[in-house]
């Protein structure tokens, strides 16, 4: 079978986007493994597929895809690829576009320098909206890791994320970080029933923070769009942020607004561009 992609990226978290709206595609966990390895497929941290959306106010819906085969809810830096997709492809005939979800419709907005703002929806704290295995909402949580006792604010940008600022992990260089140890080690806990992504936040300033994720199904990538917003919204909580945040990521930087308010949507904006097309013999 072969098989036509187009490789893009968002601050470095690059993606496979396939297009099946002319027809199904038989994508397996075992396909989708071998494409996404670096050294025997195409090489990704997701894949994005394009199917036809049943909603009439959508151009079209996509599903996302870790490296690792399985599904996920939400992806900020893949929304804002799709949205520039489909712009190259004559489906976006003004400033901005709908597109269709798992979570629902997501308005994407074209701006300046190839860039692209979303509004990702609101943060959602609830433990059973996040999901988190605890009897109520807490300012922070705990996890024991290593015989340690980790502190972390949990958010759900659409998918569960577990933020942890440098002081509660000990250390004061955000590299310094041993993040592919931790990841793993946090995201088995049965705390998180769905899993968690794991972020690390350093505080630059008020609006300016760095920031590195251990994503599920796909490790440490070079930026996330949803671990970012989730960053900025527990800084804003933790009282050390203001509404306007510079995120920098290993990949690159993203603009991260948030009003504080519960349902107030998080706004992101970030570039999105091309990295080549092709075919796969699978």
């Amino acid at each position: 079978m072969q098989l036509t992609f187009t490789k893009m990226q968002g601050c470095g978290n690059d993606f496979i986007v396939i297009d099946a709206r002319a027809g199904p595609v038989s994508l397996t966990p075992a396909v989708m493994q071998r494409l996404a390895d670096r050294h025997f497929g195409v090489g990704c941290d997701q894949i994005l597929l394009l199917e036809p959306s049943q909603n009439q106010a959508a151009a079209v819906r996509y599903r996302i895809f870790n490296a690792d085969g399985g599904e996920v809810e939400q992806c900020g830096n893949g929304a804002r690829c799709i949205a520039r997709y489909l712009q190259r492809h004559g489906f976006a005939d003004s400033d901005q576009i709908v597109v269709d979800t798992s979570i629902g419709l997501i308005t994407l907005y074209f701006s300046d320098h190839n860039e692209v703002r979303v509004n990702m929806g609101p943060p959602r704290f609830a433990p059973a909206e996040i999901p988190l295995k605890v009897d109520a909402v807490q300012d922070q949580y705990a996890v024991i890791v290593a015989e340690r006792t980790l502190r972390f604010r949990a958010v759900s940008m659409g998918n569960p994320h577990a933020v942890f600022q440098l002081e509660d992990l000990g250390v004061h260089d955000i590299n310094k970080v041993p993040l592919a140890m931790l990841g793993p080690l946090i995201q088995k806990q049965s705390l998180f029933p769905a899993g968690v992504n794991v972020g690390a936040i350093q505080v630059l300033d008020r609006q300016h923070i760095r920031l590195r994720v251990y994503e599920r199904g796909a490790g440490e990538t070079l930026a996330c769009g949803t671990g970012a917003c989730a960053a900025v919204v527990a800084g804003i909580q933790a009282g050390v942020l203001d509404n306007s945040v510079t995120v920098d990521l290993p990949g690159g930087r993203l603009s991260i607004e948030w009003q504080g308010q519960p349902d107030a949507p998080v706004w992101m904006t970030g570039p999105a561009e091309f990295v080549f097309s092709g075919t796969i013999e699978l």
